[in-house]
């Protein structure tokens, strides 16, 4: 499949020309740790970077870029299937006994939905599960995410909405490459 990755203009340089990615292990990632992408959605990543120097200061991005990668998703833990919803929701009781039993506190989502500490926790909490038990782990991780305004009022549909990649397994990157203007517009 076709990802993309929105970077500031200098990161995404280094990355063409063969650095490896740096996987993102923020304790809020949507889908744990990894190397994040949109889904078959070139404009969606370079908004992404533009939003990330305009709101995130921390993310160093003063020249919004996007870079593709053909990535293969190998052993997927995908949101979109029931299998997958169905895994998550077991990691998510699991976790839930653990803070019980440690009478820590639940993490939680944001209200504004950006920040989701409890999403991660209870993939962490999956991939742990998954460690234990000695299956192999999973090479990436697929979900869909509904953002930003509907687009009309009534709406289903939301401006933003989008399918994330987290690729947890550097090696399922086959190739970075440089996104045509014309597919920016």
């Amino acid at each position: 499949m076709l990802g993309y990755h929105g970077c500031d203009k200098a990161a995404a340089e280094t990355l063409l020309s063969g650095t490896p990615f740096k996987r993102s292990q923020n304790d809020y990632d949507w889908l744990g740790p990894g190397i994040y992408f949109w889904e078959a959605n070139p404009i969606r990543g370079l908004e992404f970077a533009a939003e990330a120097r305009d709101k995130r200061r921390n993310l160093n991005i003063k020249d919004p870029f996007v870079i593709g990668a053909v990535i293969d998703l190998g052993l997927c833990l995908d949101l979109t299937t029931s299998a997958g919803v169905q895994q998550v929701a077991r990691a998510h009781q699991e976790l839930t006994k653990i803070v019980e039993t440690a009478g820590a506190e639940m993490p939680k989502n944001s209200g504004d939905a950006l920040r989701r500490n409890l999403d991660c926790a209870v993939i962490r909490t999956f991939h742990f599960i998954r460690e234990n038990s000695g299956d192999p782990a999973v090479d990436s991780v697929r979900g869909v995410f509904q953002e930003g305004a509907p687009i009309y009022e009534g709406s289903g549909f939301h401006q933003k909405t989008h399918i994330q990649i987290s690729v947890r397994n550097p090696e399922c990157i086959k190739g970075v490459f440089r996104v045509p203007e014309s597919q920016l517009r």
